[in-house]
């Protein structure tokens, strides 16, 4: 009885194709991401930890994109799509429509969080291009953000239609997790820095009109001033939920989000995809290829011994 105290009291303690023409270059910068070989952890025993102890794991947050489905190559194309139906024309290769390749979209969107950020900074940093929306480079600041909003605008919508056709399925293992999440009693929340209206059609096509209304908290790009690896996202849902950070466990993809969820003192899993398979992890409590192998005492228990740990 004396263990099964100790535990609780650290539980409840207060929380801490490629492109036509010339491929775009990143500049020259620091390395962001540290690549490291991939770390796979065993699943704790259900037998580690007392019975009668209670369950730390408060609230269950999914990301969207990489994490319910593979979508960053249907971005991509959606980015490439809107470059093509703007003639969209860089200055480094007015010949041709902007085109993203797949190394470099991989790259770009592992550093900058959101469509617009994205596009911003490689316009910063690559010359603001010429278009059928300004036939000359933009100048102005207005200018250069009302180029933004059109593109992302159709871009968005063009990315609904590719959701839409019904050729893209949730990756293994998230619906039954989130229904054993419900069916605990554990709240359920997803956070996306994506477009708000792009992320609902996802998860309603995806997940279900069922289990989209029964989220606890849904939270998009739109929400929050600032996005990932901001913690605003996730700070928010903290509130919303009513759960402390260190009850919340987070599920991502990237570094990008990892730092997120853990700048909001939140615990996180990864489970990584193609393009984020080679990123260190090193802050995350545990990494998976896909979740069809993970359970829900599994996740207990290792939020349990992170916290006891702490």
């Amino acid at each position: 009885m004396a263990s099964t105290s100790l535990l609780h009291l650290s539980i409840s303690s207060s929380l801490p194709s490629r492109r036509r023409g010339a491929s775009p270059r990143l500049r020259p910068h620091p390395p962001l991401l540290r690549r490291s070989p991939l770390r796979s952890r065993a699943p704790i025993s259900a037998a580690a930890a007392p019975a009668e102890a209670a369950s730390p794991l408060h609230a269950l947050i999914f990301d969207c994109d990489g994490v319910i489905l593979e979508s960053e190559h249907l971005h991509r194309q959606a980015y490439n799509d809107a470059f093509a139906h703007f003639s969209v024309r860089s200055p480094a290769s007015s010949s041709e429509p902007l085109f993203w390749d797949t190394d470099f979209y991989d790259e770009l969107q592992n550093r900058i969080g959101g469509g617009k950020p994205k596009m911003r900074w490689y316009f910063n940093e690559n010359g603001w291009p010429s278009s059928s929306v300004f036939e000359v480079p933009p100048v102005e600041s207005a200018d250069k953000e009302k180029l933004i909003d059109i593109l992302q605008d159709w871009k968005t919508e063009r990315y609904k239609e590719i959701i839409k056709s019904g050729v893209v399925k949730p990756r293994p293992g998230v619906l039954r997790l989130m229904d054993d999440v419900k069916g605990a009693g554990i709240k359920l929340s997803v956070c996306s820095a994506a477009t708000k209206s792009s992320v609902i059609l996802c998860l309603e096509n995806l997940l279900g009109l069922e289990r989209f209304q029964g989220l606890d908290c849904f939270l998009a790009g739109d929400d929050v001033k600032e996005k990932k690896p901001d913690p605003s996202i996730y700070l928010k849902a903290s509130q919303k939920l009513g759960v402390l950070g260190k009850n919340c466990l987070v599920v991502e993809d990237s570094v990008i989000g990892l730092q997120a969820a853990t700048g909001a003192g939140m615990p996180c899993i990864i489970t990584y995809t193609s393009s984020t398979a080679n990123q260190d992890f090193k802050d995350a409590i545990a990494t998976y290829p896909d979740l069809s192998n993970v359970r829900l005492e599994d996740l207990e228990l290792l939020l349990q011994k992170t916290l006891v740990a702490s």
